[in-house]
């Protein structure tokens, strides 16, 4: 069997995106290669649905987060940060690890904030600098309501609104601009699709006003310096000239087609997926369900970490676990990235057979035919 790659980042990509990778390495200085790069942010302005600036750096997406925090806030500030998942909690590990005056929500992983909890703690903490957020929490597969915690932000305090969107860019709806999001995170590996390496950050002029005042540590992740240099269509330190290019060529093929499409594309294999599973016996984790992916209870009386070792060492078929304490509790698959609903059969086949490896009594056929009628109940529904 081939190897097929499920986890939520990274993900599969095009062919069409190896090949532009494979060109001839290019000099990040030279003058066709500054053309190249400005081209390149104005496609990541069209992604991130904005008319300001998108900073691309070579990091992960957690150096993206970092950036975010170093670059706005200053000593001592204090922050509202929304911790349901692995990745919610790095906004608070982040913003302590930098002596900012941390205010967790701290809600149960799988279950969501609503943006009447964010009001809530404006109104307790009135002096709140910024509130940070994850849109898509990786961990549990959940969305959160961005447009919403924005809002109640803007109406109620002079926060600035922090987003880690690295689940969520190019797979859910998201408008920058529109909804007047402040500062949104994100990266190479997820909505790109494109392997790991690249962290974009999208920054609102409010935020560029705070920067000014910024007294946080900062010399790699100085997005002042980063801002200057992007004037002239480069970068301060060195990037990563072959993943920009396939950049380039995956945000031109995301574009061709539109956000539209990859949004209906991700939902309708999301509902599929869950529906067909929940048909078959299995339970969906999340309260909110997120269409990046889609983290499933493991059965009870299954070993979770053997069935993803099984799934990946007999059917060649790469699950994402569960994190911290849900390890071997639950697993996770993506749907964002270069799939179709054909690529979910194929997971759900794997999943039958390697559940019954284990001994649970699955219906031979079942979970496959489940996500094949709810992926066209889905397709087919009115507009």
């Amino acid at each position: 069997m081939r190897p097929r790659l499920f986890t939520p980042g990274p993900t599969q990509i095009s062919d069409q995106v190896t090949k532009a990778m494979a060109q001839p390495m290019r000099h990040h200085r030279s003058p066709e290669f500054k053309q190249f790069f400005a081209d390149t942010s104005k496609l990541l302005q069209q992604f991130f649905k904005t008319k300001n600036d998108v900073l691309t750096l070579t990091s992960s997406g957690s150096g993206g987060m970092e950036g975010a925090i170093v670059n706005f806030l200053s000593r001592g500030d204090k922050v509202i940060t929304v911790e349901a998942g692995k990745f919610g909690q790095r906004w608070g590990e982040i913003s302590r690890a930098y002596g900012l005056e941390v205010i967790p929500l701290i809600i149960e992983w799988g279950d969501f904030a609503t943006p009447d909890d964010i009001k809530n703690l404006l109104l307790k903490n009135p002096d709140a600098k910024a509130v940070l957020f994850t849109h898509s929490e990786t961990s549990t597969g959940t969305a959160f309501d961005v447009q919403g915690i924005t809002r109640v932000v803007r109406e109620n305090s002079e926060a600035l609104t922090i987003i880690d969107g690295v689940t969520s860019v190019g797979v859910l709806p998201f408008f920058m601009d529109e909804w007047d999001v402040d500062v949104c995170v994100s990266g190479s590996q997820k909505g790109a699709m494109i392997p790991p390496g690249l962290a974009f950050v999208a920054i609102s002029e409010r935020a560029w006003r705070c920067a000014e005042t910024s007294d946080l540590p900062k010399y790699y992740f100085d997005f002042k310096k980063a801002r200057k240099t992007l004037r002239n269509d480069t970068t301060p330190f060195t990037p990563a000239t072959t993943l920009l290019i396939g950049l380039n060529e995956a945000l031109k093929l995301f574009h061709a087609k539109g956000h539209e499409y990859h949004w209906q594309k991700y939902a309708a294999m999301s509902y599929a997926v869950r529906t067909g599973l929940t048909a078959a016996g299995l339970e969906v984790f999340s309260r909110q369900p997120s269409h990046a992916l889609t983290a499933m209870k493991v059965p009870t009386g299954i070993d979770g970490q053997e069935f993803v070792k099984i799934m990946r060492d007999k059917y060649n078929l790469t699950l994402a676990g569960g994190q911290d304490h849900l390890k071997g509790k639950i697993f996770r698959l993506a749907h964002m990235g270069y799939y179709d609903h054909l690529d979910m059969i194929a997971f759900a086949a794997a999943l039958e057979l390697a559940l019954r490896d284990l001994g649970w009594p699955l219906v031979p056929g079942l979970a496959v035919q489940g996500i094949q009628k709810a992926y066209t109940e889905f397709i087919n529904k009115p507009a």
